[in-house]
């Protein structure tokens, strides 16, 4: 691989990676809310991280060769990215919810207050 493609592929996926996380660090200051910050976050370990991985293997590639052992830790690294975000994501939502947090009243649509369509609540049940 040539030392300038190299360069420029390394930088192109590392700074977007690192302003995907700045800018998940931005919005999660500037929500009202745990829900909106979680929103905020999932971005940067749902994006930004595995750019940073991409741009990590990139590296890799060209200053040592190709390795089955280095792509499988980056394509190992990916999907664990992926799938620990939006497991994470969901984790803390449904936490932040169930422990009572406030929300911000200009969080819009707040679908987690309500029960999803054709689900009986056993609240509205009991009032019955």
């Amino acid at each position: 691989m040539n030392d300038v493609v190299a360069a420029v592929l390394v930088g192109i996926f590392g700074i977007t990676g690192s302003l995907i996380m700045l800018a998940s660090a931005i919005a999660m200051f500037r929500v009202r809310d745990a829900l909106s910050r979680i929103n905020a976050f999932s971005p940067a370990t749902g994006l930004g991280m595995p750019f940073i991985v991409i741009a990590a293997y990139v590296y890799d590639l060209h200053s040592s060769g190709f390795s089955w052992g280095s792509l499988l830790m980056a394509v190992v690294a990916l999907l664990c990215l992926i799938i620990v975000s939006s497991v994470a994501s969901n984790t803390l939502s449904r936490s932040a919810v169930l422990s009572g947090q406030p929300i911000h009243r200009k969080t819009s649509p707040n679908r987690l207050a309500q029960p999803p369509a054709g689900v009986i609540d056993e609240a509205e049940r009991s009032e019955d």
